[in-house]
């Protein structure tokens, strides 16, 4: 085997984190690219599609894109950590692009040590109803919200009282369940906007849901309530002022921060509104803060069964890297962020090797959409293609949309290294873990969660029809190669075999597929679940 390169700084060269960010000690995360990727990186472009640039990665690795799994038994009670990032698009981690203008060496590590899914998708393409698709394996337009996303204080959550999450079922099979991160699902504060009784404890948050032990906040920085939340309380009262403050990213007019100093009278700011925020809270501590929490509960909990959620806020906005962390891109404040991003996640495997609980733990890596729309000047400024040459971002549903990183590394039954190019989604991960603990779903749970737990052990699979959804309500539906979308008007075909950039509009030329998918469609929609087993609410409100 060719001797190991470690993954360089600031493309692939001879440092890794411990030389990145002056760590006293080299981080096993580091470790990565063959000398032959180095090669390939010469004759490939932005352009290149991503799927491609994986399997030339993972096969001048040595590794078998058609890779049985190990024939080791699996713990059936292993551990789960699932790292949701934020706006993060397929082009955003190294091994997948050797075009990045920053390294990505945890993501990377997951990568060569477990399986990546080049056709993974979120089950939306904007933020809360990915977060209900991951934690309730069904999707959220079967919900009251059709459209957009929830604010921090709203009405209802989203999850409705008594639905099955992956905390709720890992928690009643002897799981202890935490979450360090954004919820965003809704949450209900007692009192008005400035008129607050902090003292209380909010509902509908991650412990009503499953969750025994949280940190984070209540959603994106931009929607306010700006605290840290440990429980169901704030830890300390929101009843300062802010608004948004100019930001780092230099070819974003909209780029904020959300930092002190804070006022004590509602203000407005060229860049939006007045927001409630703690004297305490700062957005460059929360991926710190949100991992620190994390580390110490698999620390605490190392010896029973563990659940750890981790969606980080980055990178969607306030897009601000720690101060240590900026400047070590090439990619300006957003390739600085994505690299505190991974090494965040480098934390989190840190410990696993640490208590030796990597080979007994899931951790998947995945985003709740594609890149913010910004991946555009982006790509222009610095050459950094976020999206990985797919057509659309975060909000669309064309793949750039919900086509999302998508790791999972398992030793104890996914062989190091695998390529799989089966269509998944978030959706499936609730069906997944219930097949590998023994804990056979209810019928009205997880009504589009199809286990992908025979995929992962190597064994032939074919996923059903998914259903894509974009921000402003509208449809599409994937079926092998095809995928059809629903815009505004008229209908769109694509053969994603061919035409993975959705370039070519082939609807008029397949009238019979057109008429299939459609049908397909209307069963999913109006049946209410699209599991086999299932039984789902149709249309009309009726079992």
């Amino acid at each position: 085997m060719n001797s190991v390169h470690r993954l360089g700084w600031p493309r692939h060269g001879d440092r890794c984190w411990s030389t990145i960010i002056g760590s006293p000690r080299v981080h096993g995360s580091a470790r990565g690219w063959f000398s032959k990727s180095n090669q390939l990186t010469t004759q490939m472009t932005s352009k290149t599609p991503y799927a491609i640039c994986l399997a030339l990665f993972h096969g001048v690795c040595s590794f078998d894109h058609q890779a049985p799994a190990v024939a080791a038994e699996p713990n059936q009670r292993p551990n789960l950590v699932i790292v949701y990032t934020d706006d993060q698009g397929v082009g955003d981690v190294s091994s997948s692009n050797p075009d990045a203008k920053f390294v990505t060496p945890s993501m990377d590590r997951l990568a060569r040590e477990g399986a990546t899914f080049t056709d993974g998708h979120s089950s939306d393409s904007v933020c809360t109803p990915s977060r209900y698709g991951l934690l309730t394996g069904r999707y959220s337009w079967r919900t009251w919200l059709k459209r957009g996303v929830l604010g921090a204080d709203v009405n209802d959550g989203l999850i409705e009282d008594g639905r099955m999450t992956l905390a709720t079922l890992l928690r009643d099979q002897g799981y202890r369940t935490g979450m360090f991160g954004k919820w965003h699902l809704g949450m209900q504060f007692d009192g008005e906007l400035g008129q607050r009784d902090w003292s209380k404890p909010f509902r509908d948050g991650p412990i009503d849901n499953g969750f025994e032990e949280f940190f984070g906040i209540a959603a994106s920085m931009n929607y306010g309530v700006l605290s840290w939340l440990e429980g169901d309380r704030v830890t300390r009262p929101a009843d300062r002022w802010t608004a948004k403050k100019p930001g780092l990213v230099t070819y974003d007019r909209a780029s904020y921060r959300i930092t002190p100093p804070y006022v004590d009278s509602p203000r407005a700011s060229p860049l939006g509104g007045p927001l409630e925020v703690a004297d305490d809270f700062d957005d460059v501590q929360a991926l710190r803060r949100f991992t620190d929490r994390a580390v110490e509960f698999i620390e605490r909990h190392r010896e029973q069964p563990f659940f750890a959620y981790v969606p980080l806020t980055s990178p969607h906005k306030p897009v601000v890297a720690a101060p240590e962390f900026r400047g070590r891109s090439q990619c300006g404040a957003y390739g600085d962020f994505m690299m505190e991003t991974d090494f965040r996640l480098g934390q989190i495997l840190d410990v696993l090797d640490r208590y030796q609980l990597t080979e007994e733990t899931i951790v998947i890596l995945t985003s709740d959409n594609g890149a913010e729309n910004t991946h555009r000047r982006r790509a222009e400024e610095f050459g950094h293609e976020s999206c990985g040459g797919l057509r659309g971002c975060k909000r669309d549903l064309y793949e750039g949309g919900h086509r999302v990183p998508f790791i999972v590394r398992w030793p104890a039954v996914l062989s190091p290294g695998r390529v799989i190019d089966e269509p998944v989604s978030q959706t499936d991960v609730l069906a997944t873990l219930a097949e590998i603990i023994g804990a056979p779903l209810p019928s009205n749970a997880g009504e589009d969660s199809q286990s992908l737990a025979g995929l992962w052990r190597g064994d032939p699979f074919e996923h059903g029809p998914l259903v894509h959804h974009g921000a402003r309500g509208q449809f599409a539906i994937r079926d092998g190669k095809w995928k059809l979308l629903l815009p505004k008007s008229g209908h769109e075909l694509y053969d994603l075999e061919a035409d993975i950039g959705e370039l070519h509009d082939i609807a008029s030329d397949h009238p019979d597929v057109v008429a299939r998918l459609l049908e397909r469609l209307s069963v999913i929609t109006d049946s209410g679940f699209s599991r086999p087993g299932a039984v789902g609410r149709s249309a009309d409100g009726q079992e």
